[in-house]
């Protein structure tokens, strides 16, 4: 693969709209950057990735997107310790089976994994949250066993697709363990995070990541994703959620329509 300007250029524009979206909203950015991985070097020319190079570079990329992200949200006050504990260790287990296994799937397989999850995530985002940033932090509360679960499968479908899981975990906190958006945002990026470190050595382990392309998307992100967190900080929770279901609508449709054509 021969790495010019305009490739590394695109690959950069990728990873740092990616990343500085994925700040704001609370998610690793795979939901945006698998796709546009996809489809952008090929549709501008510079280089064509397979479904198992793009999940690579995005398993390696949302690690240290994320890390930027828990950065920023350190000192709000917005991280929930027992809820990364619990999710935390159920989506490392979950997303390294699925990771390590992808090598045995096909790039149809993982694209349909994918689709799988943009589509639910994309119909749980439009479920109304009622008062849920009406409830103080320190009174928020959630069935253990529950979150601990979800996590796990979450875990087993983002290692797969080498996302972390974001763009599912913040609806499934949203809507069925019922805590409040600016807690999900900064709580789910740190449980994105271990979820990374479970996908990454999974596709590291099975020769599935291109290194040079990922290092472009890592500089990305360690810029961007800071700045879209402390963007989001101050944008009003109604327009992250909008902002985020209307990512996942979008790129569910299209990878859809890839499926079935």
């Amino acid at each position: 693969m021969e790495y010019s300007l305009i490739f590394i250029i695109t690959i950069f524009l990728i990873g740092f709209v990616g990343s500085f979206i994925s700040g704001m909203v609370g998610i690793g950015g795979s939901i945006i950057k698998y796709p546009m991985l996809l489809y952008i070097p090929a549709l501008v020319g510079i280089s064509t990735f397979s479904a198992h190079e793009v999940s690579g570079i995005s398993a390696v990329q949302v690690l240290f997107a994320t890390i930027g992200g828990v950065w920023a949200y350190r000192k709000g006050g917005y991280l929930n310790k027992g809820l990364i504990l619990y999710m935390g260790i159920s989506i490392l287990i979950g997303s390294f089976i699925g990771g390590y296994g992808s090598q045995f799937m096909t790039d149809a397989g993982i694209n349909f994994v994918y689709g799988v999850l943009a589509t639910i995530a994309a119909v749980m985002m439009f479920v109304p949250k009622k008062g849920l940033d009406d409830i103080p932090m320190d009174q928020v509360s959630y069935n253990k066993w529950l979150a601990a679960g979800l996590a796990l499968l979450v875990g087993v479908g983002a290692g797969i697709v080498g996302a972390a899981g974001a763009f599912i975990l913040v609806p499934i906190m949203l809507i069925v363990l019922k805590i409040p958006t600016r807690m999900t945002i900064a709580t789910s990026l740190a449980i994105t995070f271990i979820s990374s470190i479970g996908a990454t050595t999974g596709k590291l382990l099975t020769g599935q990541v291109l290194f040079i392309p990922a290092v472009i998307m890592i500089i990305a992100s360690l810029i961007a994703s800071p700045l879209g967190a402390k963007f989001g900080q101050k944008v009003n929770t109604k327009i992250l959620q909008w902002i985020l279901a209307i990512l996942i609508l979008g790129t569910a449709i299209k990878i859809w329509l890839d499926i079935l054509a």
